[in-house]
């Protein structure tokens, strides 16, 4: 199947979510045949460079499809040089601006059911945790750790009344990459989890597969966990470690 052509999309709004999350909504003629239900898909920015170098591409989670319109949040790591280009250039735009956009790719939501279920991440991975979340039965059961820069980073996330909810405070995003481990390894009866979604820096990811898939025979049924950035590197970089890492493991 080819692969869609990219969309020219424009900014309608902008606007600081919590003092650590940005969110940017696109609209525009160019979402006229865009696919329903996109909640938790991700689309690629395709960010404008200098003319005769080619677009910086990167990667993010649609929050919420609207009628006509897309809500795109982006987690904030703090200075300048840990702000990526893609933050960047949120952070500058101006409502009209346009930008390129690929995609839609398919989401990762939980599996059918009511859990219980295990939702792990940081700030970067809080737009599809909460996709997954608003998506659950009302009667899903289970627990979600999420990593976030500052308290005044929480959001009122939207959930089943009996999914415990635990914040994890850390400014220095990534840093410290067995928080969230430990706060994983804390919970009583991990094997009671019938399905595990995890997502983070690309440290922490190894420490929580470490635990979840080898220590506690969380198979892939079980199982979704992916590093969605690396501290330090840019995204093409963190994409040719997270390979290399996958072909090591077999």
């Amino acid at each position: 199947m080819a692969r869609p052509q990219p969309r020219r999309l424009s900014i309608t709004k902008s606007k600081r979510l919590t003092p650590n999350m940005h969110r940017i909504t696109l609209g525009g003629r160019g979402l006229t045949d865009f696919p329903q239900d996109q909640d938790g898909a991700y689309i690629k920015f395709m960010l404008p460079t200098p003319e005769g170098q080619k677009p910086i591409v990167r990667t993010y989670t649609v929050r919420r499809q609207l009628k006509d319109a897309l809500e795109v949040d982006f987690a904030l790591h703090g200075s300048r040089q840990l702000s990526g280009p893609a933050t960047s250039w949120a952070l500058r735009a101006k409502i009209g601006d346009e930008v390129l956009v690929g995609g839609p790719g398919a989401a990762k939501p939980l599996p059918q059911g009511t859990g219980p279920f295990l939702l792990v991440g940081d700030m970067t991975a809080l737009p599809a945790i909460s996709v997954n979340l608003e998506s659950a039965p009302d009667d899903t059961t289970g627990h979600v750790i999420i990593l976030i820069r500052n308290e005044t980073d929480k959001q009122d996330l939207v959930k089943p009344k009996d999914m415990t909810l635990e914040w994890i405070v850390e400014d220095n995003l990534g840093a410290n990459p067995g928080l969230l481990e430990e706060a994983v390894r804390h919970l009583p009866k991990i094997t009671d989890y019938g399905y595990a979604w995890v997502a983070c820096e690309f440290e922490a990811m190894k420490l929580l597969r470490q635990y979840l898939r080898t220590e506690s025979q969380f198979g892939k049924e079980r199982l979704y966990i992916s590093s969605y950035w690396k501290r330090g590197l840019i995204e093409d970089e963190h994409k040719s470690i997270k390979r290399a890492d996958s072909e090591a493991l077999g």
